[in-house]
């Protein structure tokens, strides 16, 4: 199914605006509201009452007996029934809309049309939240030329960021889980104290047993769930602000691009689980405190599972054509964070090491002049 937002007024196509959050016709100015947009019409033969199925099987239980924890994982979606196609029709000027079997949203190549291809997400899972775009186009092409400029050691030519290929707003599949750490750790820890009685030096030595117990909450850990998106690429845009998290509608697709996951929520949790884990790490080495020494005897972090949300989250992806090759980068679409790796300079890296070492060579020499020591 193609679904196309049209102006109640003139007729032209709708895209969603990031400052004012609605749909917005640039043809007659005119703005409208999420909630006024009518749903998308529901196939014959198909209906909210027909059975629903749990691809991930069997929900599973978790529990550990020492702590007597039991929680139920729940992944948050809503079904659609199934349907499978690989092209459509442009209903503002007919021609053929053919797109990748990920794609849910896109624009139509001839007119620029937005389009939002519902039938993707049917047979599938329809995300269950969105953050919404807050930085439109214009604003992510300045802040790209701005943030290229700031590299030290970036050749020139990049910094004058006129070689924007293109510049691509999509919305990525990420799960969001709500993820509960459970860590205890075990250790030996001393004090010394170092004092003098007459001729002697005296070292003392107290050794202590310590023990640490944490029950941590994590809401809303991000994943990526694109096999095409680079996964370090998308951690690096982190973090995103939760605050704006709503729930998703059609609507908010129109003018960019979107992608539907390729993985579901089991495997994408190893991922989830391993950052959770450094967190609760880091927490339970933080309690331990105040001494000389820790020497860990036992520790055992384990992480659950409480909730998994198919979430959309904005990202601009930049593509920089330099010297003959692509170089790409990726902005966080709601904060503006930008990550990737531009190219470096050799003769600015070259003239960097230069006059680091002649001011290390400097200071060494006054070093040694200050001492009494010759100045050549």
């Amino acid at each position: 199914m193609v679904i196309q937002y049209k102006c109640p007024s003139c007729g032209a196509d709708l895209t969603f605006d990031t400052t004012s959050k609605k749909l917005h016709c640039a043809s007659c100015g005119s703005y409208y509201s999420i909630d006024s947009m009518p749903p998308p019409d529901i196939p014959l033969g198909e209906s909210d009452d027909a059975p629903k199925v749990n691809p991930f099987g069997p929900q599973d239980i978790y529990e550990e007996a020492s702590f007597d924890y039991k929680q139920k994982s729940e992944w948050q979606h809503k079904d659609f029934s199934s349907s499978k196609v690989s092209e459509y029709h442009c209903k503002n000027c007919g021609a053929v809309v053919i797109t990748d079997k990920d794609t849910i949203a896109t624009s139509c190549s001839f007119c620029g049309a937005a389009v939002v291809l519902s039938d993707r997400i049917e047979g599938q899972l329809e995300p269950s939240r969105i953050i919404p775009f807050k930085i439109n186009r214009d604003q992510a092409t300045k802040a790209f030329q701005k943030w290229c400029k700031k590299g030290l050691l970036t050749p020139t030519e990049f910094k004058h960021a006129d070689r924007v290929k293109n510049i691509t707003g999509i919305y990525i599949p990420f799960w969001l889980y709500d993820l509960n750490g459970i860590g205890d750790i075990d250790a030996t820890c001393t004090k010394v104290r170092t004092y003098t009685r007459g001729d002697y030096i005296y070292t003392e030595t107290q050794y202590y047993h310590v023990y640490r117990k944490v029950n941590l909450n994590y809401s809303n850990v991000p994943a990526d769930a694109s096999e095409k998106m680079n996964d370090n690429l998308m951690d690096r845009l982190e973090p995103y602000q939760n605050h704006d998290l709503i729930t998703f509608e059609m609507p908010y697709l129109a003018g960019y691009l979107a992608e539907k996951y390729n993985f579901n929520a089991d495997q994408i949790f190893p991922r989830a689980r391993d950052k959770v884990g450094g967190f609760v790490d880091n927490y339970l080495r933080n309690t331990i405190h105040g001494y000389h020494s820790v020497i860990t005897n036992r520790k055992d972090i384990s992480i659950y599972k409480k909730n998994a949300y198919y979430t959309l989250l904005p990202v601009w992806m930049v593509c920089y054509d330099y010297k003959d090759s692509e170089h790409i980068f990726a902005m966080n679409g709601q904060t503006g964070k930008i990550v990737g790796k531009p190219p470096l300079s050799v003769p600015k890296m070259f003239a960097w090491f230069a006059l680091i070492a002649s001011l290390s060579f400097l200071i060494i020499k006054l070093l040694v002049v200050l001492n009494g020591g010759p100045w050549l």
